[in-house]
């Protein structure tokens, strides 16, 4: 796809479209997109370009928030510790960036980057690291390609940064995560700088574009007065997975994640069974009242309210709220043994393998 401009206005629809693909995880949208707003009606529009047109030498950089999602809630960041971030990242290299990614498909995480490339003039590559959303830093395909994420500099909003060298990118969010922890639960990150002929080998290509569609998409489908899910699993190649009401919700923030499961008490064709999504940050799984898993990591699974169309995050999630759950294929490159490996059921010691949405799959 050929370049575009962002501007302020586009911001509704690309938060939309983030929290949905976010599977529940990426930060909260509401505080991303009055961020970028505010960036870009300061310093201008953004340019999307696609990674063809940038030049192999490019230093290009993913920013992004790093921690649990629940404490952005309530301690919202000062505004600069991404680009503080950006500025470390720079002089521990000693190469200015030339183009900024986004690192994941998530409310938070799909907007943090405009701001960056309003206040920065810096173009924003049409592309990220998961084609949703992920809760550890390695599982980006930037890992898969051998990109490394070190070294990497957190900032955090009372004026600290620190930055990490590591042997590998496991290590890499072992570290990061226990900073991101001290520094009050969260940060803003700039991590795995790489060269444009890395990037356009590296990234999954499309998403910003993917991610405004989808909120266009959700947005007419309201003004419509109509639920968006039947017109977003047609537009994804998704499936409607499980519409009811949650009945318990259980969640904890644990070293830097938001962990926990939301009971689900069918509705409509689902009336009479029961359901559980576990989440840590991201929705990993769902599973029915016979132990049948009826969709896991890596796919998404992504939640929209079932009264109002709107997309719910996992930090949403509470008593009462009547959901409907949509399934949507992963990217093929996590669909791999090596992509399971890194993000699939078993990593989060789950004790199924990996089905493909449509298959079935017995919980262990």
């Amino acid at each position: 796809m050929s370049s575009f401009t962002v501007t302020p206005d586009d911001l509704d629809a690309i938060a939309l479209g983030g929290a949905f693909l976010g599977t529940g995880g990426g930060g909260d949208p509401y505080i991303g997109k009055v961020m970028a707003k505010e960036a870009l009606a300061t310093y201008g529009n953004v340019e999307v370009v696609d990674a063809d047109e940038i030049d192999d030498d490019t230093l290009c950089v993913p920013v992004a928030m790093m921690g649990a999602p629940t404490v952005m809630i309530e301690k919202l960041p000062a505004g600069g510790e991404a680009l503080e971030a950006l500025r470390g990242l720079e002089s521990v290299l000693g190469r200015k960036v030339g183009a900024l990614i986004c690192a994941e498909a998530g409310g938070l995480n799909s907007t943090i980057p405009f701001a960056v490339a309003a206040a920065t003039g810096l173009p924003l590559i049409d592309g990220d690291g998961m084609g949703r959303a992920f809760p550890e830093l390695q599982m980006v395909s930037f890992t898969l390609h051998g990109v490394k994420a070190s070294p990497i500099v957190l900032a955090d909003d009372k004026g600290n940064t620190a930055v990490f060298g590591t042997i590998d990118n496991h290590w890499t969010e072992r570290l990061a995560r226990s900073a991101a922890v001290d520094m009050g639960g969260a940060a803003l990150i700039a991590t795995y700088p790489m060269d444009g002929r890395v990037m356009k080998t590296a990234m999954l290509r499309g998403t910003i574009s993917l991610i405004k569609r989808v909120g266009e998409i959700i947005a007419a489908e309201r003004r419509a007065m109509r639920h968006p899910g039947p017109a977003l699993c047609e537009a994804c190649g998704g499936q409607r997975l499980i519409r009811g009401r949650i009945v318990d919700i259980e969640r904890r923030t644990v070293g830097g994640f938001a962990r926990g499961k939301a009971t689900i008490r069918g509705s409509d064709e689902d009336a009479g069974q029961v359901f559980a999504v576990e989440f840590q940050n991201e929705m990993l799984v769902l599973t029915d009242d016979a132990g049948t898993v009826r969709a896991s990591t890596p796919d998404l699974i992504c939640a929209l309210d079932a009264d109002v169309g709107l997309p719910v995050t996992t930090e949403q999630l509470r008593f009462g709220l009547a959901v409907e759950l949509i399934g949507l294929p992963a990217d093929p490159q996590w669909r791999t043994p090596e992509g399971l490996a890194l993000v699939g059921p078993g990593y989060f010691g789950y004790g199924h393998d990996f089905v493909p949405l449509g298959g079935t799959a017995a919980a262990g």
